[in-house]
């Protein structure tokens, strides 16, 4: 189903749409804490200035449905963060596509370490985040997890995988 589904690279113009989809998926589950609130409104000046990316995909006919980042938190590691899919796009197969597509990117910046800090409620983005490749990772949790309050679950992608 991905002929429906269309790579889309950050631009000012988009940056509506990462804050309203990951406003989205938060509001519904958790509640916006400062530091979401800081980067969903200011997209460019946290994540693309210091070197990192995000990606978009649009359905065809629905828009622009996944936003997700690559905060670049090292030389050469990156946090994906920021993953969500509009609840009118579930289903289609945006999630997964998106998360190959932000997994290529940190490849193709030399991530050594790419790693991700969530909740056990978000059980299915848990369960597609397994699937892509990436491990329950205890010493990610200790480095980072204190970050975002709601965080109890952290993974890594393992660098195997990324070279």
């Amino acid at each position: 189903m991905s002929n429906v589904l269309t790579l889309h690279e950050f631009s000012d113009d988009l940056a509506v749409h990462f804050r309203d989809i990951n406003a989205e998926w938060i509001h519904a589950m958790f509640r916006l804490e400062e530091t979401d609130r800081d980067v969903l409104e200011n997209p460019r000046a946290r994540i693309i200035d210091p070197g990192g990316v995000i990606l978009f995909v649009e359905a065809s006919g629905l828009g622009i449905v996944g936003a997700c980042a690559l905060q670049k938190t090292g030389a050469t590691s990156y946090e994906l963060t920021k993953m969500g899919v509009r609840e009118s796009a579930r289903g289609m197969g945006a999630g997964e596509f998106l998360l190959s597509a932000i997994i290529d990117r940190a490849s193709s910046l030399g991530a050594e370490t790419l790693y991700l800090l969530t909740n056990a409620k978000s059980a299915a983005a848990i369960h597609l985040y397994e699937k892509l490749g990436f491990q329950h990772d205890a010493e990610i949790m200790a480095r980072y997890g204190a970050r975002y309050e709601r965080c109890n679950v952290a993974m890594r992608y393992h660098t195997e995988a990324l070279r």
